[in-house]
């Protein structure tokens, strides 16, 4: 059965899409220049630094230019190969900015080789990229990413570095015409010099330290010039949710959030937002490292959400990024494969207690009826409210506690956390608290509150767990508790269905531990064991499996295979395991005022197990 597309008549998606993914072309021929302009790039740096060959069929034509231009020439090949390089992966991201500035370095790399090193082999190289991207230039359209002024740091950082590394190549470059045995301290200083254009402590015969002068100065500016450039241009700032936005996806929530329980972590408002023609559908995503990353399944109507999935692809299409689908059900892996030809790879479980089913009796739940006996004979009690039923100032103290018992400075969360706590729009929103009387003392600034657990909603009967805290000096066993006082409490507040961790996985984990069990997948479990040391992957299925679940899986979507490694690192990125920010030495810690609670926690020998591994 096909799913009509929304303002489509003709029930199919629009054949640009399907063009766009599977044509062959569109992303063999910005590879092949991606991959040409890296050699050219090579070539153009080597012939800078190489000294030039005197034996070229074109050495007397050159013997009559004058006699700077040599120096120069070397100068700027070595630019033009450094920006080159750079550029490269661009091209194969079909950056149009990327097209524009290779066009005009390709015949400036060209002229300076012929001129240095008299090579017609390399001029001719040039030239045949330089007519293909001409003839291929409506390949060249993507717009820029969003980026940020930190750029100019990291530029400036990596430049200097790689400036240094190649001013040693161009300073080590003419052994013969060094004059002494200048040792390597002599040779670094040398270098530090001329990328700021003053001479060094190295001295060359027969005109060579013009060369190498040129060149190290080259090489500076080009730092200067490229750190410059990113400092001042403007800034494309990350999408973000509007109040509009947010109302609209509201709006979608209220009539269809009861279908994907991650549907509220929708109203992250550090995401973008595509919607259908319609505006009966919606897909909420993150671009990170040029991956656009989509979590859940699309917001809103079955019916409608093709129309937004081609937005979605559209906007990928437009900029050159990577599309991906982080954590959606079954149901909408098998909406996005077949309205876009992309592939499915199932990603783990979610865990869904029905609470209806829920009991503490039974052997089963026996570890669990045990561990929440003995906290609250510790004397701890806990209380489930929504967040509209709190005070300000208990809410306040919620907030400031949750900020405080982050386990990192890292903000952690994308797919399954919302990154608030207590916010207005949010009243539906549960809380579960625990406390120990004994410790009201008025010493603690949060009272006698120990462990908060939150929970957003999941349509009008379900909810869905986001954020786990805990004061560290609570006894073991605070989430337990406070999972089960919630499940107790549900009835109450009208919850039928509690969506908990998602277990990443978890089949192979569970399949490789039990009897008859093939090598292959012993050895897959083997190394998931393994990574468990440094990620929640064990850990999180151990703690789900606690409370008798049923199993929903959970599936990420992607273009192709070799995309996989890719979109892992930028899904990792989003999710605050890995930070490539530039260093902040005078960021202070987040206090009670400023702090944006997240919705991640970095586990502390298992009893800490978040939402989202």
């Amino acid at each position: 059965m096909s799913v009509t597309v929304d303002g489509d008549k003709s029930g199919s998606v629009p054949s640009r899409i399907r063009r766009i993914l599977r044509g062959p072309r569109a992303e063999r021929v910005p590879a092949l220049v991606g991959t040409a302009c890296t050699l050219i790039g090579l070539i153009d740096v080597a012939a800078g630094v190489v000294p030039r060959f005197r034996t070229s069929r074109v050495h007397a034509l050159a013997e009559v230019l004058p006699g700077t231009l040599g120096p120069l020439s070397a100068a700027l090949s070595l630019s033009a190969g450094v920006l080159l390089l750079l550029l490269a992966h661009g091209l194969k991201r079909h950056k149009r900015r990327a097209w524009r500035a290779a066009v005009v370095l390709l015949p400036a790399g060209a002229a300076a080789q012929f001129v240095y090193r008299h090579s017609v082999i390399g001029v001719l190289f040039s030239l045949l990229l330089l007519a293909l991207l001409l003839r291929h230039r409506d390949q060249f359209a993507a717009l820029p990413d969003p980026r940020s002024r930190w750029k100019a740091l990291a530029n400036f950082v990596l430049m200097g570095a790689g400036s240094i590394a190649l001013g040693l190549l161009v300073v080590s470059a003419h052994p013969g015409k060094v004059v002494g045995s200048p040792g390597l301290s002599e040779r670094l200083e040398h270098v530090v010099y001329g990328l700021f254009g003053v001479e060094g402590p190295v001295a060359y015969r027969g005109g060579v330290d013009w060369t190498v002068g040129y060149s190290l100065g080259a090489l500076g500016l080009l730092t200067a010039i490229t750190t410059i450039y990113l400092a001042f241009r403007p800034e494309h700032p990350v999408a973000r949710l509007t109040e509009d936005d947010e109302a609209r996806l509201r709006a979608l929530l209220a009539r269809h959030g009861g279908r994907d329980s991650l549907g509220h972590f929708a109203l992250r408002r550090d995401k973008g937002v595509v919607f259908s023609p319609s505006g009966k559908a919606a897909v909420c995503y993150r671009v990170v490292s040029g991956v656009m990353l989509a979590s859940g399944d699309p917001i809103g109507d079955v019916e409608a959400w093709p129309g937004a999935i081609e937005r979605f692809m559209d906007e990928a299409k437009a900029h050159s990024w990577t599309p991906a689908v982080m954590g959606c059900s079954e149901t909408g892996g098998e909406v996005w494969t077949r309205e876009t030809g992309l592939d499915a790879l199932e990603l783990g479980d979610e865990a869904v207690v029905d609470v209806a089913d829920f009991s503490l009796t039974g052997r089963a739940m026996r570890n669990v009826r045990q561990m929440v006996k003995r906290i609250e004979r510790n004397g701890y009690e806990t209380r489930v409210r929504r967040v509209r039923d709190l005070s300000d100032g208990e809410l306040e103290r919620v907030r400031r506690a949750a900020a405080d018992w982050r386990g990192t400075d890292t903000e952690r969360g994308f797919s399954m956390a919302l990154g608030r706590i207590g916010d207005p729009s949010d009243g539906d929103a549960v809380i579960a608290t625990a406390h120990k009387a004994d410790d009201a003392s008025g010493t603690s600034p949060y009272g006698d509150l120990k462990a908060i657990i939150h929970f957003v909603p999941w349509g009008t009967d379900g909810m869905s767990l986001e954020l786990m805290r805990r004061d560290r000096s609570a006894d073991p066993g605070m989430n337990e508790l406070l999972i089960v006082a919630a499940l107790q409490a549900s009835p109450r507040l009208g919850i039928e269905r509690v969506s908990l961790n998602f277990a990443m996985f978890r089949s192979a984990l569970a399949r490789g531990e039990k009897l008859g069990a093939g090598p292959v997948l012993r050895v897959w479990r083997g190394l998931l064991v393994f990574l468990s040391r440094w990620f929640q992957i064990e850990s999180l299925y151990k703690f789900n499996a606690k409370f008798q679940p049923r199993w929903e899986p959970r599936f990420v979507v992607y273009r192709n295979s070799r995309d996989l490694p890719r979109i892992g690192f930028a899904a990792m990125q989003a999710e605050g395991f890995v930070n490539l920010a530039p260093p902040r030495p005078f960021r202070r810690r987040a206090t009670a005022a400023t702090a944006r609670p997240c919705a991640h926690l970095t586990p502390a020998r298992g009893d800490h197990e978040v939402r989202a591994a």
